[in-house]
């Protein structure tokens, strides 16, 4: 924000105190990228101006209230009436053609621009959304088995995107593109794939349908379901609470929020586990040693009684807590820091390169992370997506009490008790059946396997009784096969929290094949979710997909549906036909 507000003031530094002015940022409704050159004119008047590199403008009106004209070649004109007091956002929308020999030209190298050249995104840039930041997405893209049979990547229980973009879509507001990880979205539901059998860990699925989205293509789901933990049998508790009081974590929704998310996650505790409470602004401090689950009023006393001021020193309060943590380890026991913040750490250590380096050092002690996101138009999601990744933790958007309920009450176990580390998923295609596949999301967590990232930045965690969902679109080979072809070969590796020996569980997958309306409810609204992904994404792989198509498919499959988490998934789909995606 003090980046835009600097533009401004230097745009305008000279112009005289009695002008009124309105100000705001143009972007593109579907890409939701800023745009440059817009025409912005004051209707019967001459005063107008053109939208900078970044789609800001400052344009004089003659009085307090006026209707302002906004043309770009290829877009539709719009009128707005404006107010000298106004912070404008306004969306254009693009012209569309029909489909000719030049739009699927353009489609075409859409593709390989947003297209992940490398396929692998460890280390990406980010992408500001006017104050909120978001490390950059490049989607997979199709790759020919022949050249590269093998995928991996890494599994988490990170599921933040989803109630991000749902924070979005109910204040009306246009999604981030790179706000949208597509196995986030897909994964914030729940599965009913059976457990795993007695004494196993983990637990493989997998079916094999056409694609509803590109009839000429397959898609393949895999799933990978984590043993539950009984209540009764889970591992002692040492947590810290590392808890951002800066000035801007003021606003109802970032610290009052967050004191009632952290309340429900209390009232969860037992006598065998301890909460020690660090809190930072300016500089970090104790809030509360270290103290039993049974003490709870004196835990919901520290927390109610924190209030919000100061700068953000994330670096030395991360310090600060890990040093805690690792003070009052508990050998097979949970040992959590858990922080919450909008991100926006400007003391110390502020990178996102800086904080990683951080956390991967920290991570070392045995200490899981979970990052727990909260706020708006300075939220830094990239920091905490990176600071998760790195730390061998998870990551959550809360943006309402019911979610705070979701994480720390319903999935209580699967948000805070891993059962499994370093999880990588490792498929090989056989190129004799598979002409190319493409990983629907997980850009973020693909490994290129001709080096050694995927042992370097090993995988991810996974809670107690967790179920991930992964998704390729295959292109087949041309002709038939038989159905008992194989397909691709299955290898999920893992460790044990307190094991260093890798564990593996395989299966082989076969070229038979259903059709997409025949598959098992959980199958198919697992595909709904990731099409919608594609379209807030506006996707070059969409194919014929839309928001109907995802409205339909979905509608058809919310199998049981116990806490109603499928039924709101609709009413977000319904506000997206809304709109022009």
């Amino acid at each position: 924000m003090r980046k835009f507000l600097l533009l401004l003031l230097l745009w305008g530094g000279s112009i005289q105190a009695q002008t009124i002015w309105v100000s705001g940022a143009v972007e593109d409704s579907i890409t939701h990228r800023p745009l440059a050159g817009v025409t912005v004119s004051v209707m019967n008047d001459t005063a107008k101006v053109l939208t900078n590199a970044f789609g800001l403008f400052k344009l004089g009106i003659p009085a307090t209230v006026a209707k302002l004209l906004l043309t770009r070649e290829g877009y539709h004109p719009l009128q707005i009436t404006v107010k000298n007091t106004d912070r404008l956002l306004i969306t254009l929308s693009p012209i569309r053609k029909a489909p000719d020999a030049i739009a699927l030209a353009k489609a075409s190298a859409r593709t390989r621009q947003y297209s992940n050249p490398n396929y692998g995104n460890v280390g990406m840039g980010v992408n500001a959304f006017f104050n909120e930041t978001y490390g950059t997405t490049y989607e997979n893209r199709f790759t020919r088995a022949k050249v590269r049979p093998v995928s991996v990547f890494a599994v988490d229980v990170d599921r933040a995107s989803y109630s991000n973009v749902r924070r979005f879509l109910r204040l009306k507001e246009p999604v981030p593109v790179d706000a949208v990880r597509i196995e986030e979205m897909v994964n914030y539901f729940h599965y009913d794939y059976p457990l795993p059998p007695e004494g196993k860990t983990m637990a493989l699925y997998s079916r094999y349908t056409t694609c509803p989205w590109e009839p000429s293509h397959q898609l393949l789901q895999i799933a990978m379901r984590a043993k539950a933990l009984q209540t009764d049998s889970l591992p002692p508790s040492n947590l810290v609470f590392l808890i951002d009081v800066s000035g801007s974590m003021g606003t109802p929704n970032k610290l009052p929020l967050l004191q009632a998310a952290f309340r429900i996650l209390v009232n969860n505790l037992r006598p065998a586990d301890k909460v020690a409470i660090v809190t930072y602004s300016s500089e970090p401090g104790v809030k509360l040693q270290a103290t039993s689950g049974e003490e709870k009023e004196k835990i919901l006393n520290a927390i109610d009684n924190l209030s919000a001021g100061g700068a953000t020193a994330g670096e030395a309060a991360i310090k600060m807590a890990y040093q805690i943590a690792a003070e009052q380890f508990v050998p097979n026991g949970n040992n959590r820091v858990i922080l919450a913040t909008d991100g926006d750490f400007n003391v110390g250590l502020t990178s996102d390169a800086e904080m990683e380096e951080l956390i991967t050092q920290k991570k070392e002690s045995g200490v899981l992370l979970t990052c727990l996101g909260f706020g708006m138009k300075n939220y830094k999601d990239s920091k905490l997506q990176a600071l998760s990744s790195k730390g061998n933790g998870n990551f959550a958007y809360i943006d309402d009490l019911e979610e705070a309920s979701k994480i720390f009450a319903r999935e209580f176990g699967s948000t805070l008790f891993t059962v499994a580390r370093d999880v990588q998923t490792e498929v090989t295609f056989n190129p004799a059946v598979v002409k190319s596949y493409r990983l629907v999301g997980y850009e973020n967590k693909v490994f290129d396997v001709d080096t050694s990232a995927h042992e370097k930045y090993g995988g991810g965690i996974v809670g107690s009784g967790h179920c991930a969902v992964a998704l390729y679109e295959i292109m087949p080979q041309d002709g038939a096969l038989p159905a008992d072809s194989l397909l691709a070969r299955v290898k999920i590796s893992y460790r044990n929290p307190q094991d260093a020996v890798l564990q593996y569980v395989k299966t082989d997958i076969s070229t038979a094949s259903s059709s997409f309306e025949a598959a098992p409810d959980d199958f198919r609204f697992a595909a709904s979710v990731a099409l919608f992904g594609m379209i807030l994404r506006n996707s070059a792989y969409r194919g014929c997909g839309d928001a109907d198509m995802v409205m339909d498919i979905a509608r058809k499959a919310l199998g049981k549906d116990r806490e109603g988490y499928r039924q709101e998934f609709l009413k977000l789909v319904k506000i997206v036909r809304k709109t022009k995606y």
